[in-house]
This record gives C-alpha cells, structure tokens and sequence, in this order.
C-alpha cells in the first residue's frame, strides 16, 4: 500500500514542479528549469514537442555538461525519435542517445531515473538486456514505487524473453501511474500475450494502443502478426495495408526480441501478413 501511494504521489509533484519552473521568465531559467520544460514533454509522442524538448535539454547541457537527468532524458528522446521512424539520421541518432546514457551512468551511480532511462535505452539500441536488467534492478531496489522503472522493466523483460513477467511490470506500471501514458506499454503487453500465443488477449491489447496513438507501427506490426497466426487473413492484410500508409513495412523492430523462437513467430507472423496482401 505504502509503495502504490508513494507512487501516485511522484508524479503528482513532478507535475507541480514542471508547471512552477514553466511560470518563470525565460531569462531566468536554470538548467533544472530547462531539464523540466523538456520533462513536461515526456511520452507526449509528437516529434516537435520531442525536438523542443531536445532543445531545452542541449541548453541545459551547455550550462551543465554532467546534469545526469538530462543526459539520461535527452537519451530517452533520441530512443523515441527511433521508434516512431522520426530521426533524419537513424546511425547518428543512435550514437548520440547511446553516448548519453553512457554519460548518464558515468555521471550517477544511485539515481533511479537514471539508471532506469540509461539500462533502457542502452538495451533498445542492442547493449547486453541482462546487464541493462540489472540496471532497472538496481533503480527498483532504490525506489520501488517509481513507476518509470517498472515501465522499462517491462520492455526489458519482454525482449529478453520473459512475457509474464513483461506483463506483470506493465501492470504494476499502470497502477502506479494511473493517468500516465498507456499506448506503448498496451503494446508490450500485446506482445508479451502473442509471444505466449494467447491471441484473443493480444489483439486485445493492440487496438486498445491503436485506440490511444492510432500511428504506432509497432502496435500495427503485432497486429497483423497476432491475425495471421490467428488465420484471419484478412484482417492481417488490412492491417499490413493501414501500416504502409503510415510507413514501408519494416521487420526491424524484430531485432529486440533477443529469445529466437520470439522473433521468429513475430517475423513468421508478418511474413504471412505480407504475403496475404500479394
């Protein structure tokens, strides 16, 4: 009980706290200022508000080169710009958001934030997820109510081949943050469920996040993927139609899935998804 309030008090002051520092005059910002101008824009999943965030965060960096938390944020940013397809320069952004949560860590030791936005990102971008897990660990042991951390422990346990526990982090994720973000971690959890080969709770999971970020590739890939094994040809081929209008039918997202018999039922799942629609 005591961790579930403590939770659902955090982001109630952070909130307080971000819209204090935004009531100050831009002349007088100081880098934890910019640091929660950009955090006001966090898992809000529109590419401009990520580049002003970014933005805010570089000035918060030239004035304070070892702030760990807006290393570790201005890496979470360069991982969405990843995966909603918006970075200009797919090897570039990587590199940076990897640079950054590595000084992130070499800057923080027992900040759980940090460690859980760095072990997150280090892992999205092919670092060891064992060794990236024991990051998000670490962060759980120093605050168990952080609701951020379950959330990464979440994506972390699904790719490393770990669905149940995928599904619990989620869950605990959503208690904690009850009017945080669901569309991401609604699509973990529909993955986590076809990993499982409970179908009917997949595609469940999958329109709930297209319901909340209709563009989500992500959500659009397991999708066509869950119908295909389902053998609903046709609303595979409709869903694989709806995701290249958004973006060319890509498997990359596949490379996350460390557990080979993961990957290869995502990937054999589109597979058929793309060939019904030939």
């Amino acid at each position: 009980m005591a961790i579930s309030v403590a939770g659902v008090i955090e982001p109630a002051l952070q909130a307080a706290e971000i819209a204090r520092s935004a009531a100050r005059s831009t002349s007088d910002l100081t880098t934890y200022d910019l640091y929660l101008r950009a955090l006001s824009h966090f898992m809000i999943y529109e590419k401009e508000r990520i580049l002003q965030a970014l933005d805010w965060l570089g000035q918060a960096l030239d004035r304070d080169p070892r702030y760990g938390p807006a290393l570790g944020l201005a890496a979470n940013f360069r991982l969405h710009l990843d995966g909603f397809e918006w970075a200009d320069d797919v090897e570039a952004n990587r590199r940076i958001a990897v640079d950054l949560a590595r000084q992130a860590l070499h800057v923080t030791v027992d900040e759980p934030n940090i460690l859980a936005r760095a072990g997150f990102v280090l892992a999205y971008f092919g670092d060891d997820v064992a060794a990236c897990g024991s990051l998000i660990e670490r962060a759980l042991e120093l605050n168990p109510s952080s609701a951020y951390a379950r959330l990464c422990g979440g994506w972390i346990r699904l790719w490393s081949g770990q669905p149940a526990a995928a599904i619990e982090h989620f869950n605990t994720y959503f208690r904690l943050n009850p009017r945080g973000p669901r569309g991401p971690p609604l699509t973990g959890i529909g993955f986590a469920h076809l990993f499982e080969q409970r179908h009917e709770e997949a595609v469940g999971a999958f329109r709930a996040s297209l319901q909340l970020l209709p563009s989500y590739s992500w959500a659009y890939c397991g999708l066509a993927a869950c119908y295909a094994h389902m053998g609903q040809l046709d609303d595979a081929r409709a869903t694989v139609e709806r995701l290249r209008a958004i973006t060319p039918l890509v498997t990359r997202i596949a490379t996350l899935f460390r557990k080979p018999e993961d990957r290869e039922l995502f990937l054999s799942g589109l597979r058929l998804a793309a060939g019904a629609t030939t």
